[in-house]
C-alpha cells in the first residue's frame, strides 16, 4: 500500500550523496517514529536556509548577507586569492589556520561526461574577481581527481592568459606516513614536486 506523503520523504532525502532507497527509508522512519520535533526543526531549518542563503557577490560562497563575512574582513591579505571546489573546501582551508587571504568557490568542477563545462563552474566571474586591484598570486586548490586536475588546467590557463601569478596546492607523502604504504602516484608526484 503506497503512502504518498511517506514516499514522498523517502524520495526527498534520497537527494542527499551516499544516500540509497534503504537509507532513506531508515532515516524517514526514524524521524516520523522517534523524532518528530527533530523532523519539524529540520524542515523549518531547511525552508530558512534555502529563503535565506544565497552567493557571495565576491567569492561566490554560500551566505545570509550579500558579502560573506571572509570578503567583509578588511584584515585578510587581498594579494592572495585561493580558487575552491565547494565551500566544504574553503571551510577546510579555514580549518588550517594557516591562509589569510580570500577564496573565490568555483562552486563544482570540470566534468565532461556529466556535461558540466567552463560556463558552468563560474569561470568568468573567477577572471573577474582575479582582475581585481591587488591580488598579485592565485592560488588553485582544486582537488587532485581527475576532474580536479582538469578544472586546475583550465583555471590555470585562463588565469595566466590574463597575465596573472597562479600556483598549484602542493602534494606528497603525508605528515606522518611511511612510504611502504604510501600510495605509487603520490610518491611519483612528491618526487616530481620535491624541494
Amino acid at each position: 500500500m503506497a503512502e504518498p506523503a511517506l514516499d514522498a520523504l523517502v524520495d526527498a532525502l534520497r537527494r542527499l550523496p551516499g544516500v540509497g532507497e534503504k537509507s532513506a527509508r531508515r532515516m524517514a522512519l526514524h524521524l516520523l517514529q522517534h523524532d518528530r520535533i527533530g523532523a519539524q526543526r529540520l524542515a523549518l531549518s531547511l525552508q530558512a536556509a534555502v529563503a535565506n542563503v544565497r552567493h557571495c557577490a565576491r567569492c561566490h560562497t554560500f551566505t545570509e548577507s550579500e558579502v560573506c563575512g571572509i570578503c567583509a574582513d578588511g584584515q585578510r591579505d587581498a594579494r592572495l586569492l585561493c580558487v575552491v571546489e565547494t565551500p566544504a573546501d574553503q571551510s577546510t582551508m579555514e580549518r588550517t589556520g594557516s591562509y589569510a587571504g580570500y577564496y573565490f568557490v568555483l562552486m563544482g568542477r570540470l566534468s565532461p561526461l556529466d556535461g558540466i563545462g567552463v560556463h558552468d563552474i563560474g569561470l568568468q566571474a573567477l577572471l573577474s574577481r582575479a582582475a581585481e586591484d591587488g591580488v598579485e598570486e592565485v592560488i588553485v586548490a582544486t582537488n587532485f581527481t581527475a576532474e580536479g586536475e582538469a578544472t586546475a588546467h583550465a583555471v590555470s590557463e585562463a588565469l595566466k592568459a590574463r597575465g596573472l601569478r597562479v600556483t598549484r596546492l602542493s602534494r606528497g607523502v603525508p605528515v606522518g606516513s611511511e612510504l611502504e604504504y604510501v600510495d605509487l602516484g603520490t610518491i611519483a608526484h612528491a618526487l616530481v614536486d620535491r624541494r
